[in-house]
C-alpha cells in the first residue's frame, strides 16, 4: 500500500525543511488479520505491512529562497514541481493530483498548522475499511484548539462548516481543515476547478454529491499569524461561500 503525499508550497523557506523531515519520519503500518490453519484449527494473526510514502512538491512560484531549497533535493520517493507564475494553493494541489501514484492520498501544508505525527490516527479509519474519506478536525478539540485560531477565522470556519451541513445533509465540524485523507477512487474523474483556498469547499462538495461520507478525526493545531505568513483572508472566505452554494446546484 502507499501514501501520497500532495504538499503545497508557497514562501515557506522557514518551515519547509521541518515539515518534509516529519513527513519523511512517521512511520505508517497497515496492520491486518490473517487466518492461519494451526493443527486443522484457524488461528488469527495480525500482519503488519509497511505503508509507502509518495511525497509531491508542488512551488507555486515562491519568491523567497523556497525554490532554491527545493531544487536541491533529489531524493526517492519524493517528486518536485515548479509552477512558472503564481496561481494559488488549490491549483498547486490540482498540479499534485495529476501525479499521484498511490492507493491513497492526503494534503499537508508547508508551514508547521498542522502535525504530520497524526497521519497513523488520520489512516486507520481508512485502512479498517471503515470509511473512504476522512478529515482531520480542528474543531472537535475546540476547547484546545481555539486559543491558536483567529477568533475571526474560527467564527469564519464554524459558519462556512454550517453551511455545508446545511447545503449538503452532512454533519462535520470542520470543512476548511487541510487534513483531507481519501483513496484514489473517490476522485476519479472528478473535475476540480479551483484555483485559492476555494479548494476545500469544492472539493467536499464534489465527495459529498458523489455519496461519500466524511470520517472525522479530531487533531492538534498550532495556527500562525498573518507576519508568520498566514495567507488565507476574509476574502477567501467570501470565495469560500461562493462555492458551496455553486456546486450544490453544478458540477
Amino acid at each position: 500500500m502507499k501514501l501520497s503525499i500532495i504538499i503545497p508550497v508557497y514562501n515557506e523557506e522557514k518551515t519547509f525543511l521541518e515539515v518534509l523531515d516529519k513527513v519523511k519520519k512517521v512511520k505508517l503500518k497497515n496492520t491486518k488479520k490473517s487466518a492461519e490453519q494451526i493443527s486443522g484449527v484457524p488461528e488469527i494473526q495480525r500482519i503488519s505491512e509497511h505503508i509507502a510514502k509518495e511525497i509531491i512538491i508542488v512551488d507555486d512560484f515562491s519568491t523567497d529562497n523556497t525554490r532554491k531549497i527545493l531544487s536541491k533535493l533529489k531524493e526517492k520517493n519524493i517528486k518536485i514541481f515548479f509552477h512558472q507564475k503564481n496561481r494559488g494553493k488549490g491549483a498547486a494541489i490540482r498540479t499534485g493530483l495529476k501525479y499521484t501514484t498511490g492507493d491513497i492520498i492526503m494534503i499537508q501544508d508547508a508551514d508547521l498548522e498542522y502535525d504530520p505525527a497524526e497521519y497513523p490516527r488520520l489512516l486507520k479509519p481508512i485502512i479498517e475499511n471503515k470509511t473512504k474519506v476522512v478529515y482531520g478536525s480542528r474543531l472537535e478539540t475546540i476547547r484546545k484548539n481555539l486559543k491558536n485560531m483567529y477568533k475571526l477565522h474560527y467564527i469564519g470556519n464554524a459558519f462556512l462548516t454550517l453551511m455545508t451541513n446545511l447545503l449538503y445533509g452532512t454533519k462535520i465540524t470542520d470543512m476548511e481543515t487541510c487534513y483531507k485523507v481519501f483513496r484514489k477512487e473517490v476522485i476519479k474523474d472528478m473535475k476540480l476547478k479551483a484555483r485559492r483556498f476555494d479548494f476545500e469547499p469544492e472539493i467536499t462538495a464534489k465527495i459529498l454529491k458523489k455519496g461519500y461520507k466524511i470520517k472525522e478525526v479530531p487533531i492538534n493545531f498550532v495556527g500562525r499569524s498573518f507576519n508568520e505568513g498566514k495567507k488565507i483572508t476574509w476574502k477567501d472566505g467570501i470565495k469560500a461561500l461562493y462555492s458551496l452554494v455553486k456546486y450544490r446546484f453544478v458540477d
